[in-house]
């Protein structure tokens, strides 16, 4: 139950700073005591933490369904001390006297200051400083809101690259500068009107979020060719305000589209970032962004992609295999081999033992060539049941689709007993799925005991993910192995960029340091068979072309990353948060490296709302002509 306070001093008891907007004449004056930038005070932990407060002052500025967000209207002279705060009343806001709360009321609540933090208190997340309310009093209706905080040029603008200086949990030390930290910056806008102009789409509307700059993007970090912001070394853009769609609906945007004028918003927290929760629902004006389309490969040209298909399965709709399908044929220009990642079992999610794919593979096939495709074939390695790691029953695999068209062949080597072992074979052939594939020296080069085969799949670093999967190709005459890889993503147990610890840590980036290694062990044992072997890596490796990983597999290996020599605003296959970043990584051994080659990310899912997986394709095209 929520019980009214009354308190019966006369406003002209709280004298008012000049310029402040007063409570309305003839209502109850807040009592002497502490107000909102007294309990918000200049930190991430409120100084009054735990303590009881009685009559808080403030007008109301956001309602939600278990509480409402007020604003003092009488600010303090810092910028660092917050004016807003988040009231929690557990049920719809209301009060015993004076009625339901309002947007609009001024209010006084008494009750006891907490810091909550979604997620639990083991959370690696920040709180959100709020009032347990215990009573709320509304004092009167139709009270001004105080004016909105302005973010970026013309008002506040947030620091430009640093989200916080000093390493170590934020909530407990280390100094707090809103002019320098973006964590800080944030922290001091908690719970306070907001308002961003003439704001940038530089993500899409995604799980009603939506990542934005304020002022078309003026003055912000290292911006992509196509109007996205990329995150970099020592830069993540805190100058970034992700929308929220809790108070008001968000339309479906683009990178690109803008929001026209002035949107106003509250200030929250929530699961590793601060949001902006849009009080009214803004206007959409379309940027006019394209899906883009490479150019075809020429006579004598290997084109070898990567795609992700985002967990494709037969009970997916028709309208996502076709768009699927116009990424390889038009966005792709249907390359000759494609390295596919992302693709389910033909029961998908189903935890019913099924770990066949030939449906799915059928189903994706049959789109390409509606869309006026060639005719592909599929290659892969069935999985044993729920050991690949992703979702449950799903049985995710990476696979390769290739046409034969234009002199691609795909050479089958089934299982075989494995020649570096000593003693009689085996009495059965042994299982694909847990049989490595080794290289050898065959024909005067470099191949493969299987065709394809997974590289090291016993190895502790395959645990719960993907298994590399190598395959032996010949291309009019060349032979060229290519390795398909879908390395552990960023998980759940990796701290929150704008979280208490700084910096934060990273734990999936261990996994995939461990798979860095093992794979470029097997790119090493191919080029000792084969010192100018043909070798090609690609796919979904989960982390950035400066990142250790990346870095490790490209020097261990002897590769050369081409993502990493594209120009920075073209050097992105991913969106996250309104962070751009390549995640998806095609390799070279120095033999192809050498060859006239042509690298693109080619933009078609990233940047959308709609849209068929959530990376973009890569392709490059090798100058190889036949023997």
């Amino acid at each position: 139950m929520v019980v009214a306070a009354v308190l019966a001093l006369p406003l002209a008891a709280t004298p008012s700073p000049a310029g402040a907007a007063p409570f309305p004449a003839g209502a109850a004056a807040p009592a002497a005591g502490r107000r909102v930038h007294d309990i918000q005070g200049a930190g991430h932990i409120s100084p009054l933490n735990r303590a009881a407060v009685t009559g808080v002052p403030g007008v109301v500025t956001a309602l939600t369904g278990n509480g409402f967000w007020m604003q003092d209207p009488r600010p303090d002279k810092s910028d660092a001390t917050s004016e807003g705060i988040f009231v929690f009343t557990r049920t719809r806001p209301a009060a015993t006297t004076g009625g339901a709360v309002q947007v609009g009321d001024a209010v006084r609540v008494n009750g006891r200051v907490s810091e909550f933090r979604p997620g639990g208190s083991k959370s690696a997340g920040l709180t959100r400083t709020e009032i347990d309310a215990g009573a709320t009093t509304v004092d009167a209706h139709g009270a001004p809101l105080p004016p909105p905080v302005v973010i970026g040029p013309g008002g506040r603008r947030p620091p430009a690259s640093v989200v916080r200086s000093a390493p170590g949990d934020a909530e407990k030390g280390g100094g707090f500068d809103p002019r320098r930290n973006g964590l800080d910056f944030h922290e001091s806008v908690e719970g306070m009107r907001v308002r961003i102009e003439n704001a940038v789409a530089v993500g899409p509307t995604r799980y009603g979020e939506l990542p934005v700059l304020p002022a078309n993007g003026a003055g912000a970090g290292t911006r992509t060719r196509r109007g996205g912001i990329l995150l970099r070394d020592g830069d993540a853009n805190p100058e970034r305000i992700v929308l929220d769609d809790a108070l008001a609906p968000l339309p479906g945007m683009n990178v690109g589209d803008r929001l026209p004028g002035a949107n106003d918003g509250v200030v929250d927290y929530a699961f590793g970032d601060f949001k902006l929760l849009l009080t009214a629902a803004p206007r959409r004006a379309d940027g006019g962004l394209a899906r883009e389309t490479t150019r075809p490969q020429r006579p004598g040209e290997l084109a070898v992609a990567t795609a992700g298909l985002d967990g494709l399965d037969p009970d997916a709709p028709p309208e996502r295999f076709r768009a699927l399908a116009g990424d390889v044929v038009e966005g792709l220009r249907s390359p000759d081999l494609i390295a596919i990642s992302g693709l389910e079992d033909n029961s998908g999610p189903e935890d019913d033992g099924t770990v066949a794919a030939d449906q799915t593979v059928a189903e994706l096939i049959a789109a390409i060539s509606t869309a006026g495709g060639p005719a592909y074939d599929w290659r892969s390695v069935t999985p044993r049941d729920n050991t690949d790691g992703g979702e449950r029953g799903a049985n995710t695999r990476l696979g390769f689709l290739f046409r034969t068209d234009r002199g691609l062949a795909f050479v089958d080597r089934p299982s075989a007993p494995d020649p570096l072992q000593d003693g009689p074979p085996a009495a059965s052939p042994p299982d694909p799925a847990t049989t490595p594939v080794r290289a050898v020296r065959r024909d005067g080069g470099a191949g493969l005991t299987l065709s394809p085969g997974r590289v090291d799949p016993g190895d502790a670093a395959w645990g719960a993910a993907r298994k590399p999967l190598a395959g032996e190709v010949t291309w009019q005459g060349r032979r060229i192995i290519v390795i398909a890889g879908q390395w552990f993503p960023q998980s759940s147990d990796d701290q929150p960029l704008f979280g208490r610890f700084q910096p934060p840590s990273r734990p999936s980036g261990w996994r995939r340091d461990a798979q860095a290694r093992v794979l470029a062990r097997f790119v090493t044992s191919v080029r000792t068979a084969d010192k100018n072997a043909h070798v090609i890596v690609a796919g979904d490796l989960n982390d950035r072309e400066t990142s250790t990983p990346v870095r490790t597999l490209a020097t261990d290996g002897g590769l050369t990353d081409l993502p990493a020599g594209l120009p920075a605003g073209e050097r992105y296959t991913a969106i996250s948060g309104g962070n751009g970043q390549a995640l998806d990584h095609i390799l070279l051994s120095p033999s192809l490296y050498r060859r006239k080659h042509e690298f693109d990310v080619v933009h078609r899912n990233a940047e959308f709302a709609d849209r068929a997986g959530d990376r973009d394709p890569t392709v490059v095209r090798i100058d190889l002509p036949g023997k």
